[in-house]
Formats: C-alpha cells, sequence, structure tokens
C-alpha cells in the first residue's frame, strides 16, 4: 500500500469532512430562497408603510427589522431536536429560518398589520400565535405568524415560509429588556427578577392603549 494512501480511518473522516461541506454549501444556496422570502414580505410591508405615511393620517408601523438564521445556528437547531439532518427536513420542522419583525404604536395596530398581511391572496398562513391574548408565563407578549409566500426564481416557483412578529413599542422594549437579562446572567436569572419580569410584561407601564 502507498504511504500516500490516508489510513481507513482517516478517509471516513475526511469522507464525513466532505460531505458536512457539501450539505454546508447546499443549505447555503437553499437559504438563498428564504432571504429572497424576507424581501416578499418586506415589500409588502413597505408598501402598506408608504400607503399609510402619504395617503392617510396616521401611520401604525414604527419600524421594521429582519433576519436569517446562519447555516451553523440551523444545524445546530436540527441536531438539537434529533431531525434528520437534510433540506427537506429542514423545510418541514425549522419555521423560523427567515424572520421579520413589525413593531406597531399601539395594539389594534398590530392586529389591523396582521389581518393587512394575511389577507392577501398570495399570502399563505401557516400557523398563527397570539402571545398578546395569551401572554407565555414569564409575561412575553406578540403575534407570530409563519406566512408562506411565492417566490419565482428563474426556472421554478419556491414557498418558502417566514415567520413574522408583530408587536407593540412597549411590548418590544420588554423583550429586548428580557433577552439582554438573560444573556448578562447566562440563563440562570434569579427568581426574583423573573417575577418581576413576568410582572412586567403582563402589565408594561401601566395598561396598553389600545
Amino acid at each position: 500500500m502507498s504511504e500516500n494512501l490516508p489510513a481507513p480511518e482517516n478517509l471516513l473522516d475526511a469522507e464525513r469532512i466532505q460531505m458536512i461541506k457539501n450539505f454546508r454549501n447546499e443549505l447555503t444556496g437553499f437559504m438563498l430562497n428564504y432571504q429572497f422570502g424576507i424581501d416578499e414580505i418586506l415589500t409588502k410591508i413597505n408598501i402598506l408603510k408608504t400607503e399609510f405615511s402619504q395617503l392617510h393620517e396616521y401611520a401604525p408601523i414604527e419600524h421594521v427589522s429582519s433576519r436569517l438564521k446562519t447555516p451553523e445556528s440551523i444545524v445546530k437547531k436540527v441536531i438539537r431536536k434529533g431531525d434528520e439532518l437534510s433540506l427537506a427536513a429542514i423545510k418541514d420542522t425549522v419555521f423560523d429560518i427567515a424572520g421579520i419583525r413589525i413593531v406597531c404604536s399601539f395594539l389594534k395596530d398590530a392586529y389591523a398589520i396582521a389581518d393587512m398581511l394575511t389577507n392577501q391572496k398570495d399570502v399563505t398562513v401557516i400557523e398563527a400565535k397570539d402571545y398578546i391574548a395569551n401572554p407565555k408565563p414569564n409575561g412575553y407578549k406578540s403575534l407570530h405568524l409563519i406566512l408562506q409566500v411565492p417566490v419565482f426564481l428563474s426556472n421554478s416557483v419556491e414557498k418558502v415560509n417566514v415567520e413574522v412578529q408583530i408587536r407593540t413599542i412597549a411590548m418590544d422594549f420588554w423583550a429586548s429588556l428580557e433577552h439582554k437579562i438573560y444573556y448578562k446572567f447566562e440563563q440562570e436569572v434569579p427568581q426574583s427578577i423573573l417575577d418581576e419580569l413576568s410582572e412586567d410584561g403582563k402589565n408594561p407601564r401601566g395598561s396598553e392603549v389600545t
């Protein structure tokens, strides 16, 4: 046997490394569709935002942000859940690859914007969770929608899921504060602070204006 040939165990490792590299490259291309999905939803939001600012006296949307999960974070999530590490499994089980957050002024605005998006003919509602009417135990409030939109590519049409969170300014401030506290305490937050957060989440600066 030539000394230049790798040992069988090293060959196995090399094949595994190459397989992971190939999968990551495929995943990067796969995720482009999710960026396009974000672009589609953002276009719809920006149209509504411009319409309200130009043609109406009141603009309900304060600001909008978006994010796309990294391939590394997706792979970690799939492994943590024990799901199959394939593009098909990711598409079927990971719904928050693409995310958009809409922050509104008042409570009624959040529901109004949700209706404006979900009533569009090319938008399919895959999942809807109302954490405003039913807050999480820690007091977290927000509307969570999984919306599916068609993405028209050069030779195909892909249906892409995008998670859209809609909340008020007060809810967004509370969620941001909670995230910072969990980061500061490295997930080990004292119970007294958790209790205070939960109470503040239920009543952020008093009753929310509707």
